[in-house]
């Protein structure tokens, strides 16, 4: 297991905010023989798809530039123009592969740690110019790593090399016997070839490298659990964070609460102080359940969506402020509040039959039995 300066044992998960923090100082996983294998593969493809274009396109360059008259021949400024014009037609013909060159070598940079700007790892440190710690990173860990990859890297590449002169010394040493342009084209062929079967080796090494690196930037993540407590402790640990928790947690308790509204069957007001909204199913219920309660402007809120949603909105400031303080959210009504919260419950149901069937309008209780213990005037 890694270990920290203090010799505690990093047996914790990074955390986001280590990870986000590592990302901030630059720390990403990359893998160089990614970028290797990507450049050298793509760079040999296109340079053999575009072989002939090349070709053709040099030619003609040789033909135009190189052919000078003899005027031109002594004429400074004709030879300048002759080499300026070559430069610029060679690089025009160029510009295709070093724009796919470049798209591959971006693409291959940020395919395992993704797009990264780490302005803190731009900063000029001191500390990266202490040779004690550049030796240590030679000797170290990391450095026999690089070491070792170098040698398996050319280990590789040489017996894939000599395996391909091996197979093909037939065909090379027959190139001596065809003619010059023949000769030319079969050997450029094989150069190709033998260049895009040698890259490929590339892959390998990349397969190791990647997962490698990947593990290597996780193990160097990990977290001690002292370092989990802390980091616990500075970031729920600050008021202000604290405060923004429970501002939040309030937030989406009130929009449960609201989404609960158009449920009710009664919605009791103060009329404008309180407000406190009740169901009732004589199926399910054994007593009437508090879906919302509120005061000031979340009762106001209350009310809009009553009035939005046609739930009967009953003034009993008596009633309401006793719902209100002596109950609970998502909690039926307490057991002294029955035979009150039961009239206005039987009020509702008739002002219901009245909007059904007509005939005279109920009226509500001009006053609700609430008990002295339970009111709040």
């Amino acid at each position: 297991m890694a270990e920290n300066e203090d010799g505690q044992e990093k047996s914790q998960e990074p955390t986001s905010k280590r990870v986000e923090d590592a990302r901030k100082k630059g720390q990403v996983p990359r893998s160089r023989e990614l970028n290797t294998m990507a450049l050298t593969l793509v760079g040999v493809a296109v340079m053999m798809l575009m072989g002939g274009r090349f070709s053709s396109g040099f030619e003609g360059q040789f033909r135009e530039h190189l052919k000078l008259s003899r005027r031109e021949i002594f004429d400074p400024n004709a030879l300048l123009a002759h080499l300026v014009g070559g430069l610029q037609d060679a690089l025009l013909m160029l510009l295709p592969f070093f724009g796919v060159m470049m798209v591959v070598a971006v693409a291959a940079s940020v395919a395992l740690g993704g797009f990264n700007i780490s302005t803190e790892a731009m900063q000029p440190k001191l500390s990266k110019l202490d040779p004690i710690k550049g030796l240590k990173r030679v000797f170290g860990p990391k450095g026999l790593m690089e070491l070792l990859k170098s040698l398996a890297k050319f280990v590789l590449v040489s017996l894939v090399t000599m395996g391909v002169l091996w197979s093909w010394r037939r065909d090379i040493v027959g190139l001596a016997d065809l003619d010059i342009g023949v000769a030319l084209s079969d050997g450029l062929r094989m150069v190709g070839w033998a260049s895009l079967l040698i890259a490929s080796t590339m892959i390998l090494m990349a397969a190791i490298d990647v997962p490698f690196q990947l593990w290597q930037h996780r193990k160097e993540l990990k977290m001690t659990q002292q370092e989990v407590r802390d980091e616990l402790k500075q970031t729920e640990g600050r008021p202000e964070v604290k405060g923004r928790i429970r501002q939040l947690q309030r937030e989406m308790a009130q929009r449960r609460m609201m989404q609960e509204v158009p449920k009710a069957d009664v919605i009791v007001t103060n009329p404008t102080h309180y407000a406190v909204a009740l169901r009732y199913d004589p199926d399910t219920m054994n007593a009437p359940l508090v879906i919302a309660k509120g005061k000031d402007l979340v009762a106001a809120n209350i009310r809009e969506i009553g009035r939005e949603h046609h739930i009967p909105l009953v003034e009993a400031p008596v009633l309401a402020r006793a719902v209100y303080f002596h109950s609970e959210l998502n909690q039926p009504i307490p057991a002294q509040l029955f035979l009150a919260v039961a009239q206005l419950l039987a009020y509702v149901f008739q002002l219901r039959a009245w909007e059904e069937e007509g005939g005279d309008i109920p009226q509500p209780p001009e006053e609700f039995p609430v008990p002295e213990e339970m009111r709040h005037d």
